[in-house]
């Protein structure tokens, strides 16, 4: 099986440091959403794994968290894309949980859910807590400059093997088509 990881907010959507609280604050990166039809179209699981610490802050309940990811979903079925699942943490940083990056905790459950290893999985973020959780798997860390990813360059520290893209749809194409 084929499997791609992206977090969501700075990779497929705009972020925002004031959080994506309401669908009209989530706003897809040009490019994002048809290039996760094209991994669709290559035959990838595509699952989005992403830290929702509003929810543990009281910014917004689960309600609203399905209407956004509902919006998402609408936005990928008219450019013949989809997510094959998401997986969250609602926590907010200070309950210590397994599950929020840059701890594994997230990646260890899609890799159980899915059965599959995921040694050398492509793991797409924008912050560095996304790629320390894909190196913490054996996954692929991939950053892209989109959302906090520029910061997240020049503060280096990136995981040994980190591959670096403009955005998701430049990773994509490497992913599916490796020169």
């Amino acid at each position: 099986m084929k499997l791609v990881i992206l977090d969501r907010d700075g990779v497929i959507n705009y972020d925002s440091d004031h959080f994506i609280k309401n669908p009209d604050e989530w706003k897809p990166i040009p490019g994002s959403l048809e290039a996760i039809a094209r991994f669709n179209q290559a035959g990838y699981r595509v699952v989005i794994a992403t830290n929702q610490s509003g929810i543990g802050r009281g910014l917004f309940d689960m309600a609203m968290l399905n209407t956004i990811h509902d919006k998402l979903y609408r936005a990928l079925a008219q450019v013949g894309g989809r997510i094959d699942a998401l997986f969250y943490c609602p926590h907010a940083a200070d309950l210590n949980c397994q599950c929020r990056k840059p701890r594994p905790g997230m990646l260890e459950e899609i890799g159980r859910r899915f059965n599959s290893p995921l040694q050398g999985v492509p793991a797409i973020g924008d912050a560095l807590r996304d790629l320390e959780a894909a190196a913490a798997v054996g996954a692929q860390p991939m950053l892209v400059l989109t959302g906090k990813g520029l910061r997240t360059q020049e503060t280096g520290g990136l995981p040994e093997g980190t591959q670096v893209f403009a955005d998701l749809a430049a990773a994509a194409k490497q992913v599916i088509q490796p020169s």
